[in-house]
């Protein structure tokens, strides 16, 4: 009599198996002072001293995956997050631009955290309509879809058949797993600070695969709900 076992997953031929990993904790925002800011505006801190334990963390996990390429994004967060695996692999880290954090207007500079924290009406509406762009001078969720599904289909093009380790940010992660599985905008944001999630790239088809697996990590403070889901 013929069996039909339960099979376990096989990317397709030429499938990208993508590792999504949100930075190490970032430098706090201490009240009337900005963050770090790049040219164009947007926040660049580098990380803090939990931040750095969790880039350890989560790369001592990552050597054992056999990753074949690794990406981070322009702020300087993700590449210290990598460095690392950089080091234990030898692998040159390639910048994808376009996958760097939401660009986030009036709250740039890590205004966010501090308007999460205190709940207002604006910060209510962004959470309840799932839309960055209510944010004064914020990125329109057309763009940021766009350019973050541009950037990973870059990737993903330049690595058929390998595994890619992508250091990235709560935002675009959590656009490109609302992406892949057509959910709601704001369905998987919250990835903690070192956490993997994983998607699996075809040009028919992404699959998601894992989201915010954290059991590399020592995990001492537990997120609320309602706190700030990116940057």
């Amino acid at each position: 009599m013929a069996e039909y076992r339960q099979l376990r997953f096989v990317p397709p031929p030429g499938a990208t198996d993508i590792l999504l990993v949100r930075h190490g904790e970032s430098e706090p925002l201490v009240d009337g002072q900005l963050l770090p800011t790049l040219a164009d505006g947007q926040g660049d801190p580098a990380l803090a001293p939990k931040g750095e334990l969790h880039a350890q963390q989560v790369c001592e996990r990552l050597a054992s995956e056999a990753v074949d390429a690794i990406y981070v994004s322009s702020l300087r967060r993700t590449w210290q997050t990598a460095a690392p695996l950089v080091r234990s692999l030898g692998i040159e880290p390639e910048v994808e631009p376009d996958l760097r954090e939401v660009f986030l207007g009036e709250w740039e500079g890590g205004l966010l955290r501090k308007k999460m924290a205190e709940m207002g009406p604006l910060a209510r509406r962004v959470l309840d309509e799932q839309r960055w762009e209510i944010v004064p001078g914020a990125e329109s969720a057309a763009t940021f879809s766009g350019r973050v599904r541009h950037g990973l289909e870059r990737i993903a093009a330049a690595h058929p058949d390998q595994r890619v380790a992508l250091f990235t940010h709560g935002g675009v992660i959590g656009e490109l797993l609302a992406q892949a599985s057509g959910s709601a905008p704001f369905a998987f944001t919250g990835a903690d600070n070192g956490s993997i999630s994983e998607i699996v790239v075809t040009p028919q088809r992404w699959f998601v695969r894992r989201f915010n697996d954290t059991t590399h990590l020592e995990i001492g403070v537990t997120r609320r709900l309602g706190d700030s889901p990116a940057m």
